[in-house]
């Protein structure tokens, strides 16, 4: 302690030997030294706590940011999870869409096999009607020819009949016949007389006649009865020679 306190060293024959010996404890060195020594004590220990209290508001701060970053985090998981959630809605409904649309394309792959198949069928009934078709076109061909040639030769006798007779039938359209009487009015012989006979049906039909007829009804309700033409024409005929004779 001496020599912490100064740098002279104690010497204890001189002291004893003195009349009135006195030991210097450097007791105001002492004070000051341990003023100092306290003073730096001091100042050590402001400097701890101050670093203590540095370090503690640090660390509350740091708790401060460690809690409102999991807080922000567990914010973030919960929207993740609602999103995952909703997520998984979506792709449940667009899995469902899918089978649904899957079962709809499946069904219209199946019927588009059908409709194929179908019309493969129908293809080859074609084709078979077509050949019947074109075998009744050339077996038709064959009779026109036929009716053609053998209307060049009965060609005069039919003239020679249409005059005999004054009547004269002729094809107009499709199953229609034009039947003209000749002769019926003495006073004009060139005065048309004329009936128009559909036989595009099993009934027969009188569409118009020249000059009317007003019981063409009757007469035609009897020809589909008895199905005899001839005396159907000739009772036509008999009808305009009458109404001729009643306007003279």
């Amino acid at each position: 302690m001496s020599a912490s306190i100064g740098s002279r060293p104690l010497d204890l024959a001189a002291v004893l030997e003195s009349q009135t010996p006195v030991i210097d404890l450097h007791l105001k060195e002492f004070e000051n030294s341990s003023k100092r020594f306290l003073k730096a004590v001091s100042a050590y220990s402001a400097r701890a706590l101050e670093e203590i209290a540095q370090r503690r508001a640090r660390h509350a701060a740091e708790l401060k940011r460690t809690a409102e970053k999991s807080a922000q985090l567990e914010s973030e998981i919960q929207a993740c999870k609602i999103k995952e959630i909703e997520l998984m809605k979506v792709l449940e409904k667009e899995q469902l869409e899918r089978r649904e649309a899957e079962a709809v394309v499946g069904e219209l792959r199946r019927q588009f096999t059908l409709v194929k198949e179908k019309c493969a069928s129908v293809d080859v009934e074609i084709e078979q009607y077509t050949a019947e078709v074109n075998s009744l076109r050339r077996d038709k061909q064959k009779d026109m020819n036929v009716l053609d040639t053998h209307a060049a030769r009965v060609s005069p006798e039919l003239h020679d009949l249409e005059v005999r007779l004054q009547f004269v039938i002729e094809g107009i359209g499709e199953d229609k016949l034009l039947m003209r009487f000749l002769q019926i009015d003495p006073s004009d012989p060139h005065r048309e007389f004329s009936i128009v006979i559909d036989a595009s049906e099993r009934t027969y039909k009188v569409p118009f006649t020249t000059p009317p007829i007003p019981t063409i009804p009757l007469l035609v309700d009897h020809l589909n009865k008895n199905r005899d033409l001839f005396q159907f024409i000739k009772a036509v005929r008999a009808k305009f020679v009458e109404m001729t004779r009643n306007q003279l």
